[in-house]
């Protein structure tokens, strides 16, 4: 699935994932008119979701569907959030479900049936939300993991480990020093490395991934350089405050290695004096289009 998102990068000349974090407040007042249930809502969030995703589908190579923005509309945003996952893929995108789970490992592996395997029902399997890749905490450690990585190379999927995160608290955690005198960030990143080290794309890089804040370029360089095989994951562009200047340290000499994330200020582009007198889907398509070329004067070609 790497190899197939690369693919999809160098086709279009742009590392852009389409965040749809898509608060109902976000939606322009119209279409948030006369909604007082969850279904209203999830239905709203389903039109604004297919609009944008057909605007941006042959400009970007993939969308991140964030589930906390689903799940506070109960049942109903649940539908939509499925339904978004499904949609995308049929437009051709590649969807990762930023859904950041682990447990122990039985319940870990619930966790990536739901979301990159397949769930048994007598003689018959199921897929549940049927994304291509899904984000995952490894700070409870190996057998967290495991499952995960079991269910990758089972289905061609992918997985992004949370390592150094765009948060301004992540230091708390992420940035104390071990005995070794290595940052905590810097282990975890030893540990994706081990955990992809056997599913490796002709690409040079693994189906293991890790997330790497764009606000921190001190430290995504510091991993970058230690993580030759590591695909990235990229938050924090945009709203957050990260830059293409920022973030280019998460590239290699070919212009590869990672997608980087931008919600807001896509999804509510339309409210962006830059984009005026265009519908929000326009003016998301238009805002990736900027950030394309943004982050080509940073980065370079991609694929060179």
């Amino acid at each position: 699935m790497i190899d197939e998102l690369i693919d999809k990068i160098i086709a279009m000349q742009n590392p852009t994932c389409v965040g749809l974090d898509t608060n109902f407040d976000y939606l322009p007042d119209k279409m948030r008119e006369d909604i007082a249930t969850f279904e209203g809502v999830a239905e709203r969030i389903i039109e604004f979701n297919m609009n944008v995703i057909d605007k941006v589908c042959d400009v970007v190579p993939a969308v991140k569907v964030q589930v906390a923005y689903y799940e506070m509309y109960g049942y109903e945003g649940l539908r939509a959030f499925d339904y978004t996952v499904n949609y995308a893929r049929g437009r051709g995108l590649t969807v990762i479900a930023d859904c950041k789970r682990n447990d122990i490992g039985s319940t870990a592996g619930c966790y990536s049936k739901a979301f990159i395997g397949e769930t048994a029902v007598n003689d018959k399997t199921i897929r549940a939300f049927p994304a291509d890749m899904l984000t995952v905490n490894g700070y409870l450690g190996t057998d967290g993991v495991a499952p995960f990585v079991e269910d990758i190379k089972k289905h061609d999927k992918s997985i992004f480990v949370l390592v150094k995160t765009s948060n301004p608290s992540s230091g708390e955690l992420q940035n104390l020093k071990l005995a070794d005198g290595k940052a905590v960030y810097e282990k975890m990143g030893e540990l994706v490395s081990e955990w992809g080290k056997d599913c490796i794309g002709r690409y040079g890089y693994s189906e293991v991934g890790a997330v790497v804040g764009a606000t921190h370029p001190k430290e995504a360089e510091t991993l970058r350089k230690q993580l030759k095989n590591t695909f990235f994951l990229i938050p924090g562009y945009g709203a957050q405050g990260g830059n293409a200047e920022m973030l280019k340290v998460c590239f290699d000499e070919r212009g590869l290695g990672g997608i980087v994330n931008n919600s807001r200020a896509i999804i509510c582009a339309y409210k962006n004096p830059r984009y005026s007198g265009m519908n929000y889907s326009e003016a998301a398509r238009a805002a990736c289009l900027d950030m394309q070329q943004d982050l080509a004067a940073a980065i370079g070609k991609m694929g060179r």
